[in-house]
């Protein structure tokens, strides 16, 4: 992913107002993020710990994607969950379903569309082997490349930003 500006961040949500992308507060760290080894920028924001945000490369410039995290998440020693994203396997407390109020009118009436993602949004970390899940029996065992497992990955994001900026 090429390195974002604030400003190009800012500029690129779909499903939120102005005013909420103008104060949503960046990841911390922002200035040293590891662009090169990124797919797609997520965070939790630092300020509103209910509030998630993705921002995905574009031929046209980025999209940004506004999602509310539950107030309160499930755990579990023994359950483990999917990210839909990237197909990482954690202990429950690693995958939150994040709800994503959708663009335009229909966001604005209150429909959302929801997935259940790494808590931490780190899939491009977890696709490439830089972080490992929290599980008791270890990652799962893929035949995939690195670059097959990054193209997957991409396309369920991009199939969820599809779901969401859908009139």
């Amino acid at each position: 992913m090429e390195p974002l500006s604030e400003k190009q961040i800012r500029s690129s949500f779909v499903n939120c107002t102005k005013g909420e992308a103008m104060r949503l507060k960046l990841p911390a760290g922002f200035a040293d993020l590891p662009w090169e080894e990124l797919d797609f920028l997520g965070w939790v924001d630092p300020a509103a710990p209910l509030r998630a945000h993705l921002v995905l490369p574009r031929a046209d410039g980025p999209l940004g994607i506004t999602l509310r995290v539950p107030a309160v998440g499930r755990t579990s020693a023994v359950k483990s969950s999917l990210c839909q994203i990237c197909l990482t396997g954690h202990a429950s407390s690693g995958v939150t379903l994040l709800a994503a109020p959708l663009a335009g009118a229909r966001g604005r009436e209150g429909n959302t569309v929801g997935i259940y993602v790494c808590s931490d949004l780190a899939c491009p970390l977890y696709v490439r082997g830089k972080r490992q899940p929290k599980l008791r029996s270890g990652r799962y065992e893929e035949s995939l490349t690195v670059e097959e497992r990054v193209a997957r990955m991409t396309g369920n994001l991009d199939a969820f930003a599809a779901k969401v900026t859908a009139g």
